[in-house]
């Protein structure tokens, strides 16, 4: 059982940056694909970035150039540094793990989900 924290989320204007974290609770991120996802309310879960157990890192077209997904497996923490924000990015923002074959922006294979930290950026 993994469990995963969100903090960092809040308010910003556009063009601005925050930074989100994610703490999970196992002594390892070993063997584990960990990712952010995010949703506007009434919409489906769309996948923003994931990094993989040997650092690859896939990021959406969406946000490519303005977020990044990084991990400090000392602190067991998970980040997605967003900079260049837009009001299209805000939403719920939630980490996500799963240890299953492979890594990607698709939800369904993702077991672990933290409860979320908004994300509103106003323009």
């Amino acid at each position: 059982q993994v469990q995963l924290e969100e903090s960092g989320g809040g308010s910003a204007q556009a063009g601005g940056s925050l930074r989100l974290s994610c703490v999970w609770s196992t002594y390892t991120s070993s063997g584990y694909c960990m990712g952010w996802f995010r949703q506007v309310q009434g919409k489906g879960r769309e996948g923003v970035a994931v990094v993989d157990h040997d650092d690859t890192t896939t990021v959406a077209d969406s946000v490519k150039g303005r977020f990044a997904i990084s991990k400090d497996t000392a602190k067991n923490t998970l980040y997605l540094k967003m900079n260049s924000l837009k009001s299209e990015d805000t939403a719920m923002y939630y980490c996500a793990a799963h240890s299953h074959w492979g890594c990607d922006l698709g939800e369904a294979a993702y077991d672990y989900w933290g409860q979320g930290t908004q994300v509103t950026v106003s323009s």
